[in-house]
């Protein structure tokens, strides 16, 4: 329990697994912690006494079983094993910790997912700017990025980590702009110093600078990229050969997609329970490299036009030719892990059933070469040109290892027969022992005549005769008792003796030398870890280039054009989540949309609840999307001038942990929308304004859409959807603005939804009847017809009345104005619509009818009783202007 104590002290916030014996044992409250995560017994360990400890163990051979349920209870696991063997050890065993499993570093294929990476993240706030890394240490992709805390958000949800660290001092700075969430880890301020970084960094790498992998000037990225191989040393993670490069993350490089945009689009996770994310609809990968390539893809598409062409040219020319297509996927799919094998190859921790994988893998390297060589498409080719067979390596671990071979090298029969002389030969003793032991058991019974003689093994006494007592005076003088039984003895000779003695020490050398040919073997593998991470991600590229083509053949997806222009026009436009869930028989009603800069930069969209505004947002930019990461799209035609930035203010939900209500969140999204506009961006806005009052919700609508069209830098392409018709007006104002709505038929009191964006407005929500297809009881549906009715009727002779009053003013002012009158003031007053009061004038249609005249206003009430006094056909010019400045005061 010392010992126990002294290596828990050196790991804090770690649960220890201490080996003991066959088992792991966990002692205190790690044994409360692990029982309760993994359902076993807790027990207790010296009861009674004042050295009373908890205690929770579980057999050794079932670490596999039991570790990932913990790392995945984010717990951070010391793996405490015994450093030499118990029999020749002198007193205490010697004990160690051997490694520090983290939800973040792990290379256990149960704690791992196929198809995600398993990143771990640093973050490093500096002065100006913060710096964030990225390590998958499962396949030794190594990033690093530097930005604004926005930019680190964005990367942080794109990349999701398992694990994060940052520095003591700066948890509360983490939490406030990135939230609680995430599995994390804080470590001791100088381990963040930029020299002591930058040392690490170029030490591993064998370099003398950074310049040569373009991050030398990211200085608190560098900084975070640093603390992450400091973790590896900590947790005992040294052999990390395979890490052999380190990326720059380039924000210029990949379309700009703000985690609300990520979460809005469901990307890669359903925002709801049973929801369908893209990747699920998109990814017909057949490799795990391939499934792992295509998520970075779909939250990193791409903003350069020729590396968009050659990706839709590739997949464009894998659908012209289907043969080459299905050859290639029946290669893909012999094709195991090759990122994940070759790292455990580099940390030699792969069995012998991983090695025959990576062999079969690198059988199907060849063929795929070959077809992609011969094929006469120029991307293929170049493909090709990067995949290496690795023939010597692929051939030495058919002709060592066994095709059945165990998991466990310490199992034996790893090898096969012939790889060593000396190997051949222990086998040969320790294996044919039967049928020396027959043999010599027919001799001794011919000898002495006991026909009942038989040879017999066990622990205690190894091997022995054993002669029943009907024939023990038979028993020759020069054999040896051992033991009496109830009715035999049992007894040993030399020449017995001498045999065991071969056989036992023929079985032990049989494991060394198998073990050490092994590792050999692995070493020997170590040499292609760059030329098999070359193969990995050739493969993964083809993979989902693969799988593009296949996902368009099967749903009739069509090729883009992709251009530098700022013209969006798609025809015949499908949302690929929402067409692959209709029930069999149902098609999507496609639609189309054009957006430019010069006469259609914003689409107001109108109608009711369920007429498809949201899904016909959601599909113009997930067709975007899907354009520039490479992918055909589920279109008739599509013509994409290249998106930089794509914002969606979509849904709503409350945040009260953070005591920010739907309307707040709402804000707080289209705030940064409007504050990171640029010129190419693709803004999709739904119901703004709706978490609000009716008034301040047209309101802010409407001052959005005029910020939208006024915005001198940046003439954003945008959807708007919304309840709010008046501002299909801003259409009479602002020349770029366009007023369209998804049709409804409405007949016997009930609505169709037709499901087609038609040109111009609508003047009607149907929130009522869509009320009434939910469900709702039919005395609530009727009065709540009741109640619209009435309150139509009393704004319709309301709102008469008062524009009834006002014209008659207006006219009186026009009429009986002449033109060189002077009015009160010395200025000259002008006829038309422009002699109007500046207050009206300027005001928003909107808010000129619904709140002109507030009975509950008692300033407007007096204005209401001085019009109706008024006689405007014996008005004088003179009188109107002194009666105009009457009502003046009174609004005062």
């Amino acid at each position: 329990m010392k010992q126990y104590y002294q290596l828990k002290q050196q790991h804090p916030g770690a649960l220890l697994l201490f080996r003991v014996g066959d088992f792991y044992e966990t002692f205190g409250e790690d044994a409360v912690t692990s029982s309760r995560i993994l359902d076993i017994t807790l027990t207790k360990r010296g009861a009674g006494t004042s050295s009373e400890v908890a205690l929770a163990g579980f057999p050794h051979h079932s670490l596999d079983t039991y570790l990932p349920k913990l790392v995945r209870a984010g717990q951070r696991v010391a793996i405490c094993d015994q450093l030499e063997d118990p029999k020749q050890a002198k007193g205490l065993v010697k004990r160690g910790v051997t490694e520090l499993v983290t939800p973040g570093v792990s290379f256990n294929d149960n704690v791992l997912e196929r198809k995600s990476n398993n990143y771990l993240a640093a973050v490093h706030f500096g002065k100006q700017e913060a710096g964030i890394a990225f390590l998958d240490i499962s396949t030794g992709e190594f990033l690093v990025a530097q930005g604004d805390l926005a930019y680190l958000g964005k990367l942080l949800q794109n990349f999701s980590p398992a694990e994060v660290l940052f520095c003591k001092k700066s948890r509360h700075e983490f939490e406030q702009h990135f939230g609680p969430d995430f599995c994390h880890y804080a470590l001791d301020e100088w381990v963040f110093g930029f020299d002591y970084a930058h040392d690490s960094l170029t030490r591993h790498f064998k370099t003398t600078s950074l310049k040569g992998y373009g991050i030398d000037t990211l200085r608190e990225g560098i900084t975070a990229a640093g603390c992450i191989l400091h973790y590896l040393a900590e947790t005992k993670h040294t052999d990390i050969g395979h890490i052999a490069n380190i990326a720059r993350l380039e924000e210029d490089k990949y379309v700009w997609l703000d985690r609300f945009t990520v979460r809005n689009l469901e990307l890669v996770h359903p925002q709801h329970m049973g929801g369908v994310p893209l990747i699920d609809i998109l990814d017909q990968t057949v490799t795990p490299m391939g499934a792992r390539l295509l998520r970075k893809w779909v939250v990193l598409p791409l903003k350069e036009v020729g590396q968009i062409q050659r990706r839709l040219d590739t997949v464009d020319a894998l659908l012209q030719n289907p043969e080459l297509l299905g050859e290639l996927n029946q290669h893909l799919k012999q094709i195991f892990d090759l990122e994940r094998l070759i790292s455990k190859v580099a940390v030699r921790r792969i069995n012998p059933r991983e090695l025959i994988q990576l062999s079969r893998a690198l059988d199907a390297i060849g063929p795929i070469r070959e077809s992609l060589a011969g094929s006469g498409i120029r991307a293929l080719q170049k493909l090709a040109d990067q995949l290496n067979p690795c023939v010597t390596l692929r051939e030495e671990i058919k002709t060592k290892i066994r095709p059945d071979a165990p998991v466990l090298t310490n199992q034996g029969n790893v090898l096969n027969d012939g790889v060593d002389a000396e190997l051949d030969e222990l086998r040969k003793i320790a294996f044919s022992g039967k049928d020396y032991l027959l043999k010599l058991q027919q001799e001794e019974s011919r000898k002495t005549g006991i026909s009942s003689l038989k040879v017999a093994y066990n622990k205690v006494f190894g091997y022995y005769l054993e002669v029943t007592n009907a024939h023990k005076d038979k028993v020759p003088t020069t054999w040896i008792r051992k033991q009496t039984l109830v009715n035999a003895e049992r007894y040993i000779t030399e020449e017995l003796k001498t045999y065991e003695e071969k056989i036992l020490h023929a079985e032990d050398r049989l494991f060394v030398i198998e073990q050490q040919l092994y590792n050999e073997l692995v070493l020997s593998a170590m040499d292609y870890v760059p030329q098999i991470q070359q193969n990995a991600r050739a493969v993964a590229i083809l993979d989902c280039l693969a799988s593009f083509a296949t996902t368009a053949r099967q749903h009739r997806y069509v090729k883009p054009i992709v251009n530098d222009t700022t013209e969006l026009d798609i025809r015949q436009g499908r949302h690929p989540v929402i067409e692959r869930q209709l029930p069999p028989g149902e098609f999507y009603i496609p639609n189309d949309i054009r957006l430019d800069q010069e006469e259609q930069q914003i689409v107001v969209i109108t109608g009711p609840n369920m007429a498809g505004k949201s899904a016909l947002l959601r599909q113009t930019a997930l067709i975007v999307l899907l354009a520039q990461i490479g992918s055909f799209v589920p279109a008739d035609a599509a013509t994409i001038g290249v998106i930089d930035k794509i914002f969606t203010r979509v849904g709503a939900s409350d945040n009260l942990s953070k005591g920010e209500s739907t309307f707040m969140v709402e804000m707080t999204e289209t705030a940064s929308i409007l504050n990171n506009l640029s010129d190419r961006s693709l803004v999709l806005m739904d119901e703004i304004g709706r978490g609000t009052s009716t008034y301040d919700g047209i309101s802010i609508a409407w001052a959005i859409v005029e910020h939208l069209h006024n915005n001198p830098k940046a003439k954003a392409k945008t959807l708007f959807a919304t309840h709010y018709h008046e501002l299909n007006q801003l259409a009479d104002d602002c020349p770029r603005v366009r007023n369209y709505n998804v049709a409804v038929k409405e007949a016997d009191g009930r609505i169709l939804f037709m499901r087609k964006l038609v040109e111009g407005g609508s003047e009607h929500s149907f929130g009522i009847h869509v009320a009434r297809m939910a469900g709702m009881p039919t005395a609530v549906v009727l009065r709540a017809n009741e109640i619209m009715h009435h309150l139509e009727q009393e704004r319709t002779s309301a709102g008469a009345e008062d524009n009834t009053l006002l014209d008659e003013v207006l006219a009186g002012l026009e009429v009986n104005t002449p033109d060189n009158a002077t009015p009160i003031g010395g200025e000259t007053a002008q006829r038309g619509p422009a002699a109007r009061p500046v207050a009206v004038a300027s005001a928003p249609r909107p808010s000129l009818q619904l709140s002109m005249f507030e009975p509950s206003d008692p300033a407007l009430e007096r204005i209401r009783e001085l019009l109706q006094a008024l006689d405007v056909n014996t008005l004088t010019p003179i009188e109107a202007l002194l009666k105009l400045n009457e009502l003046k005061l009174v609004l005062k």
